[in-house]
């Protein structure tokens, strides 16, 4: 196909393709399902070759977020049923993160519900973050804490955090339809305060809110002159009890072809397959792995996942090598810049809930309909975290 080889030369030269091309991704078949990934792995080995970095959320404050986002089970006015707590004490995230830790991740993210961080909280994250580092000295860790007022991110960065996730979620186009509480502007205003304060920035996308191709491919490409080294790449989850619930659009051919999409235009960015992967890609889940490379290890941060240990064998079972704690994550060029995923035609790219680190919960319904039949609703597969952070029982890492 003449489109997929084009997709590869431009991709191992870092060159950004035209939006037609990009949608006619997301347009191909299922039929050329197989020959779309084979393609886009071709542009992730260059790059990453067969290494997956595994991160690992920990939710620091579960529920009760005065945002309206549709997708999310802790929004304003959610009824599902989720765990809801206040601040995890230090000592307690520590504990949390090293289960992941201990299971292969690298990268711990600290998240919490709620429009933006105080200071205090600032100062209850920084507590958290030498807490982690104090046992875990390479430990990389991503701070996810909703919007950011001027100073935050540099004391952030001075406590040690690594990298500030908070994703676009959809194009600006459609933002209004699924937030009313904060702009598609607050949250770039954000993910620039943390590119300037030097922090790794990591900023993503939801898919599956009945948003068109269109939508899609605009949030991509923002997403690329916004510069974030990691591109976490959510599948919404339809949580019951949230205005979004009955959203099931998405196939595992639609989610290969969408993570398609974004290696293409961010090929040497650290694409993230995030929350509800297991709802959506299924079975095709080591697929997925031949475009992306990386993956949250164990569960989300109100859903649950699969095991850590059935992580761990797909990816052995797929061919894929975990990335070890000594690696760079990064293309060398990348690492060494410091520097986002290009917003330079010639020289581009390269967790949600609340905004997250790439782990939704989850009116109006963004967008156009999607071109494809809804899938079947699997409402067997979302299950309610009930282990792990802010509760007594092990978590699943």
């Amino acid at each position: 196909m003449d489109l997929l080889n084009t997709l590869v030369d431009k991709g191992l030269r870092r060159e950004l393709p035209t939006r037609d091309e990009a949608l006619a991704v997301l347009a191909t078949s299922d039929d050329d399902v197989l020959d779309v990934v084979a393609a886009a792995g071709k542009v992730r080995r260059h790059w990453f070759g067969r290494r997956v970095k595994l991160n690992y959320l920990v939710n620091l404050k579960s529920g009760l977020c005065p945002e309206d986002c549709s997708y999310c089970s802790q929004r304003l006015g959610s009824k599902a049923e989720i765990l809801k707590y206040s601040w995890l004490k230090p000592d307690q995230a520590s504990q949390a993160a090293a289960a992941g830790l201990a299971g292969g991740a690298k990268r711990v993210c600290l998240v919490a519900s709620g429009r933006g961080p105080s200071d205090r909280d600032v100062d209850r994250v920084s507590d958290t973050i030498k807490a982690i580092k104090d046992q875990h000295e390479n430990v990389e860790v991503c701070a996810c804490l909703g919007l950011l007022s001027d100073g935050q991110a540099e004391r952030l960065r001075e406590a040690g955090a690594d990298a500030y996730n908070h994703n676009l979620n959809t194009s600006e186009g459609t933002y209004g339809d699924i937030t009313t509480t904060h702009t598609y502007a607050d949250r770039v205003d954000t993910v620039q305060k943390a590119h300037a304060a030097g922090l790794s920035a990591c900023s993503g996308l939801i898919a599956g809110m009945g948003e068109s191709d269109e939508d899609l491919v605009d949030v991509v490409y923002a997403l690329r002159e916004l510069d974030p080294d990691s591109v976490p790449v959510n599948f919404l989850i339809p949580f019951e009890g949230t205005p979004l619930a009955k959203e099931w659009n998405l196939t595992p051919q639609r989610c290969l072809r969408i993570l398609a999409m974004v290696r293409f235009v961010c090929p040497d960015a650290e694409v993230r397959i995030a929350g509800g992967r297991e709802v959506h890609l299924r079975t095709m889940q080591p697929l997925a792995l031949n475009l992306a490379n990386s993956i949250f290890l164990g569960d989300y941060l109100t859903s649950e996942g699969q095991a850590g240990k059935a992580d761990l064998e797909m990816i052995a079972d797929a061919g894929f090598e975990v990335e070890g704690a000594g690696e760079v994550t990064l293309p060398e060029h990348r690492a060494t810049a410091g520097a986002g995923c290009g917003a330079h035609a010639d020289a581009g790219c390269g967790s949600h809930e609340g905004g997250g680190c790439g782990s939704h919960g989850g009116g109006g319904v963004c967008g156009a309909a999607p071109a494809e039949a809804p899938a079947e609703a699997r409402t067997d597969l979302v299950a309610v975290r009930r282990r792990g952070a802010g509760t007594d029982l092990a978590p699943n890492a």
